[in-house]
């Protein structure tokens, strides 16, 4: 079978066979960079955080955010991009809050998520100037109000709320159930009563709520589910304790295409239906439009990316199965390995030939787990020193990878205008000791 199995628009074929990414030849990349190497589609992003900031302001009028998820990717570039784009950003942890800080985001317009914040965390944040924190639970919310208060300071909160949605994805990240670890269930009781404890607190101001219901979510049903929860909760928060929750931050989610049969994602479409439900639902309950947050991660940055490997060895078990292994794996992409993610890999080196043996594609580590993808086709006369390309990896790649085995990490290069930059360096064998004593 050939191989012309291309995802996105800003990947094509030349006529000598070479996969081309956001107008660059893959192979040159990877001669020029040297693999495992993350490729950065630069106006993909751009276009996709263009696509969110309109489609949500003109559906909410111009009453609503959209926060860049930096867990899906997180290095100083980003930053620079998501903040001249018009978006906030959410961030999980004091390194995220620092690599967007010395890259010169306003933190004002950052919004720190976590389910187990220490007192450090909450003294890093507020000593950084971080403008929102989503309180997961009743110990966050004491301490951050304790800090506040020997700092005299009001601090601005969103709570974590579990509306009890189960969005139909991988359960490892089903994240809106009442069983979750994240946030507090409305179904249980706890939710009103963190609520009624925020609004108790000297140096707790109660901005908003947030919730988020799971991942690869291609349309905008699992977001009205949730919604109509939360418009319920804010109405009775309302009803009961006269209260008027401003934000109503739905979390992120939004799917993208890793292998042909995946969904095709309609941002505008799927905001659009959400809005609609969510302006009629608050005229039906009678209360004020709250601020509408949304926070993709992954639907900005995936499909905007790639990682290039070198085929190493090529072990064919006559009559069992076929390997192809490259000089990557799991420290870059642990995802199969989690989640038995699927992934779409191309021969980048000729995409002409015919894809006529089926293999399963395996990194260097010293694990039997340490899989890309099984069951790829490839050119039966793939060989050692070809490149391969592994797609929509711009997500929760290099923002999960490792030193397992004592392997370096990837470099990043970006490509704006066809022209290639290198916006993290890889790692030198240097690196891995600097902290050893």
């Amino acid at each position: 079978m050939e191989n012309q199995n291309l995802l996105y628009d800003n990947l094509k074929v030349c006529d000598n066979g070479e996969l081309i990414f956001a107008g660059v030849s893959t192979t040159a990349l990877a001669k020029e960079f040297k693999t495992p190497l993350y490729v950065l589609d630069e106006e993909l992003i751009r276009n996709r955080c263009k696509e969110y900031v309109n489609a949500v302001n003109q559906a909410f009028d111009g009453n609503a955010s959209v926060l860049y998820a930096s867990k899906a990717l997180s290095f100083k570039k980003i930053y620079s991009i998501i903040q001249e784009e018009g978006l906030g950003i959410d961030v999980v942890s004091q390194g995220e809050i620092y690599t967007a800080k010395i890259a010169g985001f306003n933190m004002q317009n950052a919004y720190f998520h976590s389910n187990n914040k220490t007192d450090e965390d909450i003294e890093f944040a507020l000593d950084n100037g971080v403008g929102f924190f989503v309180v997961d639970n009743e110990e966050e919310l004491v301490a951050i109000n304790e800090i506040s208060n020997s700092r005299g300071v009001t601090t601005n909160v969103l709570l974590r709320i579990t509306p009890g949605i189960d969005p139909h994805t991988y359960e490892e990240v089903a994240t809106g159930k009442v069983d979750s670890k994240f946030g507090s269930a409305i179904e249980t009781g706890q939710a009103e009563e963190i609520v009624k404890m925020a609004i108790s607190l000297q140096n707790i101001n109660l901005e908003g709520l947030h919730c988020h219901v799971g991942s690869q979510v291609f349309d905008g049903e699992v977001y009205k589910m949730a919604s109509e929860v939360m418009l319920n909760f804010i109405a009775l928060i309302k009803n009961k304790y006269n209260y008027t929750i401003k934000k109503l931050d739905l979390g992120g989610g939004f799917g993208v295409k890793y292998v042909s049969g995946d969904g095709d994602l309609d941002i505008q479409k799927s905001v659009s239906e959400v809005a609609t439900f969510v302006k009629n639902k608050v005229l039906s309950l009678g209360i004020k439009m709250p601020h509408i947050c949304f926070e993709p991660g992954r639907s900005i940055v995936a499909d905007a990316g790639i990682t290039l490997y070198t085929v190493g060895t090529v072990k064919r078990i006559t009559g069992y199965k076929n390997y192809v292994s490259v000089d990557g794996g799991m420290t870059d992409n642990p995802r199969y390995a989690l989640y038995k993610s699927k992934y779409t890999i191309l021969p980048a080196y000729n995409m002409n030939k015919e894809c006529d043996m089926l293999c399963s594609v395996v990194g260097r580590c010293c694990e039997s787990g340490d899989i890309l993808q099984e069951d790829v086709y490839m050119p039966s006369t793939i060989k050692r020193g070809d490149i391969i390309a592994c797609l929509t990896t711009g997500a929760y790649n290099y923002a999960m990878s490792s030193n397992y085995n004592r392997l370096t990490k990837p470099a990043i290069v970006m490509i704006k205008d066809k022209k290639a930059e290198v916006v993290v360096e890889r790692q030198s064998l240097e690196h891995l000791t600097m902290l050893d004593k």
